[in-house]
């Protein structure tokens, strides 16, 4: 078995294999031994046995997964490392690597053909510019899953778990908990991971609910409101989505009003239900 948080046996496998590091693809394998057993725990809990890790690099997390659930189904873009996984997770059985993009594959066939009969989680340490839509890709095919843990740029952490209605609520706030139930796991510091980093990351656990949260009339059209009434944070919600959407200023006051709530009002001071309602009443009054 390598010693795959060893600085010095990654670059050893990775020369071996010729592979190099691409900025583009964020590449940053994780070095520290204690964060991808952490991640494993959270994804094996619960009686799930099989989990579906995308962009298991050199299969440091993978190898952990490994150890601990029946079946792992890894996604990897970057096709370079095939001789390294190869190598790496050779060893296990168990362990499945499919080369493709994880934005572009049919995820659905891959849980129904992979895991038939298992409970399934999503693992994964995700580059940072592919976080949201990674996360919402998962989250809007409403996949067979019952979690999602994945390590994110800590920022984004923080967005993404923030409570809707709170300053640091977003757009990505309002659809993550449309769907999930959220947790900050545990932080993970820059200096785990090689090459560095510029900033810190946090892992978190989403929890996929049964039905959504709330029920708007209409799920595009719910979605399309709360990006326009995110998309100018320092103007009222009114100002946002009468720009963005092209709806009459004095019907989104109405709309406001008659559910309680005032129309001078921005976008992160409403809580889920709120947006809901605002939403739905503005729909029947078109």
């Amino acid at each position: 078995m390598y010693k795959l948080y060893d600085p010095a046996t990654i670059k050893k496998i990775l020369e071996e294999s010729g592979f190099f590091f691409k900025k583009s693809l964020g590449q940053n394998f994780l070095i520290n031994p204690t964060v991808c057993p952490r991640m494993a725990e959270s994804a094996c809990a619960d009686g799930v046995e099989g989990v579906l890790e995308i962009g298991p690099g050199i299969g440091v997390l993978t190898n952990e997964l490994a150890q601990r659930a029946k079946k792992v189904v890894a996604i990897e873009l970057d096709t370079r490392l095939q001789p390294v996984l190869s190598k790496t997770m050779g060893e296990y059985e168990n362990v499945k690597v499919i080369f493709g993009d994880a934005l572009k594959l049919d995820l659905a066939d891959i849980i129904a053909n992979e895991f038939t009969g298992m409970k399934v989680s999503v693992c994964a340490n995700l580059p940072y510019y592919v976080t949201s839509p990674i996360i919402m890709r998962l989250l809007e095919s409403r996949l067979n899953i019952e979690s999602i843990i994945v390590m994110v740029q800590h920022e984004a952490a923080r967005r993404i778990c923030a409570e809707v209605g709170s300053r640091e609520a977003g757009a990505v706030t309002v659809a993550v908990n449309y769907y999930s139930n959220t947790k900050i796991l545990f932080n993970v510091s820059r200096g785990s991971f090689m090459p560095q980093p510029n900033v810190d990351s946090t892992v978190i656990r989403l929890d996929i609910l049964e039905k959504p949260a709330i029920t708007p009339n209409d799920e595009k059209g719910f979605f399309k409101f709360v990006h326009a009434a995110f998309s100018q944070r320092r103007k009222t919600l009114v100002n946002s989505v009468s720009s963005v959407l092209g709806i009459e200023k004095s019907k989104i006051c109405s709309s406001l009003e008659s559910v309680g709530i005032s129309s001078a009002i921005r976008a992160e001071k409403l809580t889920l239900q709120q947006f809901c309602d605002v939403y739905n009443t503005l729909e029947s009054k078109k």
